[in-house]
């Protein structure tokens, strides 16, 4: 009976504990500090405080919410882009998780493994995003 007792307690423990919630569609508009990103059936964009980015290709979690997306960031500066003027482009990952409507995203460039940053988005939130004047 204590046997019993003892793993039924431990089985609803890890239950209450255990994230359920679902994640929600990936496709909209995302806000947070730093950050707004808009995913697509076909892939997403984002802008960052003085750079942007952007990934190709359905972001698909997982039951549990993760996914991993292979894209580019992009440093901007401030002042005008002259005209031809290419800015600096670096291949990234967008690697995170969706539970319920928010999501936690972490971007890293891959040809030098610098995090890019850790933001926390919530769907159909405003963002807040400062540009690079």
């Amino acid at each position: 009976m204590i046997r019993r007792t003892v793993l039924c307690t431990a089985f609803l423990g890890a239950a209450a504990c255990s994230d359920t919630t679902a994640p929600a569609d990936p496709v909209g508009s995302w806000g947070g500090q730093h950050i707004a990103l808009t995913v697509t059936a076909q892939g997403g964009t984002a802008e960052f405080d003085c750079a942007h980015g952007a990934f190709t290709g359905a972001l698909t979690p997982s039951p549990d919410g993760r996914f991993s997306a292979s894209g580019v960031w992009v440093r901007e500066h401030g002042g005008p882009v002259r005209d031809g003027e290419v800015l600096p482009s670096f291949p990234a990952l967008y690697d995170g998780r969706i539970t319920g409507t928010s999501m936690s995203l972490t971007v890293t460039r891959t040809d030098s493994a610098i995090t890019i940053g850790t933001y926390s988005l919530t769907k159909g939130s405003a963002a807040s995003v400062f540009k690079c004047l």
